[in-house]
C-alpha cells in the first residue's frame, strides 16, 4: 500500500536495502536459538570493571570535557595513543592522519560519500564484506571483483579487474569477513605493486588484524606501500586504513578510526563534520582511559586465548559433526570460518531448516555483490561457549545430513 511519503524518498533510497544479516538475527532471539550468524564478540571478555571505574574517574575528574562538543578529527590524546599503537605495527604516521569516526561502519560510509559517483566501479574481493556494500549501493557503486581462495585474493586474477578502471579497491587482508582466510605476504606486495602500477588507491580494512591465534603476524598494506614510497612517518601513499576498537575493547562504544594521507584526511573531516559533528567526546576519553597504561595489550591477549580456543572447539566439532563433501576454512585469527556445501544445496533454505532445529548462520549469498555464494555459509565463533559450539554444530550437522540423506532418496530426474 502506498503512502504520501512513497512520492517524496529521494531516488537514491531505492538502492537502499536492510542488512541481510540483521534481518536474520531476528530469527534467532529465541534464547533457546544457538546463533553462529552475528559477527559478535564476546560480552563475558568485555572490560565492564574498567569502564566502569574510567567512567567515575572521567566524570568526576574531566566531566565538563566529555559531556561537550569536540573537535571532528577526534580527541587528540587518543589520536596520539593510536599512532604510537600503530607504529608497533610497522605503520609509522602522526596524528594528522587520523580521523576519529563513529565505529568503521561510518569510515565508510564517509569513503562512499567522498570518493563514489553513482556509475563508479569498486574492485572487491568475492565474497567481501556485507556492510561495505551496504555503505556504498546507497552512492551508486557498482562491483567489479576478484574470487578468493584459501589464500584470500586471487591476486593472479587482478590485473583484468583492474583494467574496468575501478575507483578503488577495497579489501580485508586479515582474517576476513566473511571467509576467515589471511592474505600472504607475496600477493600483499603483489596486489600494492599492482595497485600502484594502475594508480589505483587500496581500502584496507582491518578490524581484526590485532586478534591472530597462529601463524606469523603479516604486515598490513599501508606499511608495504609506505616502504615503497620510502616515505617514514610522512605518509601519504596509496593506501586508506581502517580499524576499531568494536573488537578490541567493546562495540558499544561506536569508536573507530582512518588512517590516511592528510589531504584525504580533510575531505572525511568535512563529509563527517555533515553527518554528526563528531564522534562521542565521551566515548572517545572512556576508550583512552580504559586503553592507556598497558591495559589494553593484556586484554588483547585474554581475547585472543577465549577466542582462539573456541575456533579450536568450532573446528574440532565440524570434523564430529559435519557430513563428507562439506568443506570449511581454518582461520589464524579472527571471528569467523567459511563452509562451502554440495553445490546443488541452497543456503538460505537450509537456513529455514536450521532455525526449526534451534541454531542459525548467515547464508553466504548475501556477501557476493555480483550473485553466486548460494551453497556457501558463515559462521561465527566468538560469540559462543564451548559448550554451545558443541551443541549447535551438532545440530547444524543433523540437519546438513537430512538434506543430503533427502537428496539421495529423491527419485531421479
Amino acid at each position: 500500500m502506498q503512502t504520501l511519503w512513497d512520492y517524496r524518498y529521494a531516488q537514491r533510497t531505492q538502492r537502499m536495502a536492510s542488512s541481510a544479516i540483521r534481518e536474520l538475527l531476528k530469527l534467532t532471539e529465541q534464547p533457546d536459538v544457538i546463533s553462529f550468524a552475528g559477527g559478535l564478540p564476546a560480552p563475558d571478555v568485555f572490560p565492564v570493571q574498567q569502564f566502569s571505574e574510567a567512567s567515575v574517574k572521567v566524570l568526576s575528574e574531566m566531566g565538563a570535557q566529555a559531556l561537550q562538543y569536540g573537535t571532528t578529527e577526534g580527541y587528540q590524546p587518543l589520536r596520539e595513543m593510536i599512532v604510537r599503537h600503530s607504529a608497533r605495527y610497522g605503520i609509522e604516521v602522526t596524528p594528522e592522519n587520523v580521523l576519529i569516526t563513529a565505529g568503521s561502519q561510518q569510515a565508510l560510509d564517509l569513503i562512499g560519500k567522498v570518493f563514489i559517483n553513482r556509475g563508479d566501479r569498486i574492485l572487491v574481493e568475492s565474497p567481501t564484506y556485507l556492510g561495505a556494500m551496504q555503505s556504498w549501493n546507497v552512492y551508486g557503486a557498482e562491483y567489479v571483483t576478484v574470487p578468493l581462495d584459501e589464500n584470500g585474493m586471487v591476486t593472479d586474477e587482478l590485473e583484468g579487474a583492474l583494467r574496468s578502471g575501478p575507483k578503488f579497491i577495497y579489501v580485508l587482508p586479515n582474517f576476513h569477513n566473511p571467509a576467515g582466510v589471511t592474505l600472504p605476504a607475496m600477493r600483499r606486495q603483489k596486489l600494492i605493486d599492482l595497485a600502484d602500477e594502475y594508480g589505483v588507491p587500496i581500502i584496507e580494512d582491518d578490524p581484526y588484524g590485532q586478534l591472530r591465534y597462529e601463524g606469523e603476524h603479516q604486515p598490513a598494506m599501508v606499511v608495504l606501500d609506505s616502504k615503497m614510497r620510502n616515505c617514514g612517518n610522512c605518509y601519504s601513499g596509496n593506501v586508506i586504513y581502517l580499524s576499531t576498537f568494536s573488537k578490541i575493547l567493546a562495540p558499544g562504544l561506536r569508536v573507530a578510526w582512518v588512517i590516511a594521507p592528510p589531504e584525504v584526511i580533510s575531505r572525511l573531516v568535512q563529509a563527517k563534520q555533515g553527518a554528526d559533528l563528531h564522534t562521542s567526546t565521551l566515548a572517545q576519553i572512556l576508550a583512552y582511559e580504559v586503553s592507556k597504561g598497558g591495559f589494553l595489550d593484556e586484554h588483547i591477549k585474554t581475547i585472543r586465548k577465549v577466542y582462539g580456543e573456541r575456533r579450536n572447539h568450532m573446528l574440532a566439532a565440524l570434523e564430529r559433526y559435519f557430513p563428507p563433501g562439506v568443506e570449511w576454512t581454518r582461520p589464524q585469527g579472527g571471528l569467523f570460518l567459511w563452509v562451502k556445501m554440495p553445490e546443488w544445496i541452497d543456503s538460505i533454505e537450509l537456513f529455514k531448516q536450521a532455525v526449526e532445529e534451534k541454531v542459525a548462520f548467515v547464508p553466504g549469498q548475501n556477501f557476493f555483490p555480483n550473485g553466486g555464494g548460494h551453497n556457501t555459509m558463515r559462521l561465527n565463533f566468538s560469540n559462543a561457549t564451548p559448550e554451545q559450539i558443541e551443541e549447535g554444530i551438532a545440530r547444524l550437522g543433523r540437519v546438513l545430513e537430512r538434506a543430503i540423506k533427502a537428496r539421495a532418496a529423491a527419485p531421479a530426474v
